[in-house]
């Protein structure tokens, strides 16, 4: 026996690497995508998994921003790399679309409206032995936040027993969507040439998807970002139809604020009073949406947005509004990249043409979702007893900057007392 073998001991062989930067020799070509299709069997499904008697294709792959955890899993042997999922009994708790939207390929670019209908659209597919997986899933939940057990006992939401428990609790549907980019209609939503954005994507990843620049035959691409969660409040049935009336937050992610109550901002009792006019508009016969992003920091992260935080707290003259968004790009080299320019692909799928009441100040969600051909009644500020104090230098920059509110827009001179307001946050 070799001195390899004794040291490999009974240990298999390795398994040959199969590398997907090149289109394989002789292997089978991608699974075409019509991508806008309004008929599934046209538009074809996303294949992201080797395990299917075609090719994949799509860049990436599913449940991407866990992805490594599930390498570790593999190489540990907790998980079998030949696993297939069963998916018995996931089918959607309740029916979402299809919608018009869906057969228009400009309007919904970064997620896949048949996600969560691939053992229903692809059935035959899956029936002959392809590995066809869901990136969204709808399920039926309760939720209970201590500022919805305010309201009732304020006065301001009454317990009707369907929407609003008397205990507090609040039936919603939720729905979990990851990100499934169609990367010409991401370019084209930016203005910016394919591949462009397809080397700029190679390059500021450390050359982690070489296929973005060598297979420009797959169109598709799993980033392996953060997704979206949409809580719906009321009957989603209600969805789509001319009469029904709609309250919508859209959320950005905001950790400190919307899970640990920091009050260094205005997140979680915006998100609060998203909920409550939510559940008002449920309880009135309509839909209520909160569409809640992975996008901590303006997705420029956690760790850059805490060295913002100290940036702004040791600057001379302390926090101050005038110096709020210059701060931020000091250290991030932009103010924001959740760029929201793909936010309204969510409402387009679920079905959204207008919306009622938007609870939010930003410009920057309204211009996208109204622009998208989506129309905007009523713009709802938060209110402003809901603001925390340390949150006022935020909320005056904000102002000043632009965002919506119907009380006065802060003058210079506001804002220069507003540099005597710090945040111990």
């Amino acid at each position: 026996m070799s001195d390899f073998q004794r040291l490999r001991g009974n240990r298999p062989a390795p398994r040959r690497i199969v590398l997907t930067s090149h289109p394989a020799s002789g292997g089978a070509p991608p699974v075409p995508i019509a991508w806008g299709a309004a008929d599934p069997a046209l538009r074809g499904p996303v294949v992201a998994t080797f395990n299917n008697p075609g090719g994949r294709n799509a860049i990436g792959t599913h449940a991407g921003q866990y992805a490594l955890y599930r390498a570790l899993a593999v190489a540990a042997g907790q998980l079998s790399a030949e696993h297939r999922p069963d998916f018995r009994d996931t089918t959607p708790a309740v029916p979402i679309g299809p919608f018009p939207q869906w057969g228009d390929p400009g309007r919904i670019v970064s997620l896949d409206p048949w996600g969560h209908l691939v053992g229903e659209a692809f059935a035959g597919r899956i029936g002959a032995g392809w590995d066809i997986r869901p990136t969204i899933a709808v399920t039926r939940a309760r939720m209970n936040m201590p500022e919805i057990g305010l309201a009732l006992r304020e006065g301001r939401l009454a317990a009707d027993g369907e929407v609003l428990t008397a205990a507090g609790d609040v039936r919603v549907t939720k729905i979990a969507i990851e990100p499934v980019w169609w990367l010409p209609g991401i370019a084209a939503r930016f203005g910016i040439a394919e591949s462009d954005l397809r080397r700029a994507m190679f390059e500021q990843t450390g050359g982690m998807f070489p296929e973005l620049v060598t297979r420009p035959d797959l169109q598709v691409f799993l980033p392996p970002i953060g997704g979206t969660t949409v809580y719906l409040f009321g009957e989603a049935a209600r969805l789509g139809q001319a009469g029904t009336r709609i309250a919508c937050r859209v959320h950005d992610e905001c950790n400190g604020s919307d899970v640990f109550g920091s009050d260094i901002c205005t997140c979680r009792p915006y998100l609060a009073h998203g909920v409550e006019a939510c559940i008002a508009m449920a309880q009135r016969g309509g839909v209520g949406l909160v569409v809640y992003n992975r996008k901590e920091g303006r997705a420029l992260g956690e760790v850059t947005k805490f060295l913002v935080y100290n940036a702004r707290k040791r600057q001379p003259g302390g926090d101050r509004a005038e110096a709020y968004f210059t701060r931020t790009e000091c250290v991030a080299g932009v103010q924001d990249m959740r760029f929201q320019e793909l936010m309204p692909d969510v409402l387009h799928w679920l079905g959204v043409t207008r919306v009622d009441e938007w609870i939010s100040m930003s410009g920057m969600k309204h211009g996208p979702v109204t622009a998208s051909g989506i129309e905007v009644v009523r713009r709802v500020p938060i209110p402003e007893a809901l603001i925390p104090a340390d949150a006022q230098v935020e909320m005056d920059a904000k102002k000043a900057a632009g965002y919506f509110a119907e009380a006065a827009v802060p003058d210079a001179a506001e804002l220069t007392r507003a540099k005597g307001r710090g945040l111990d946050g």
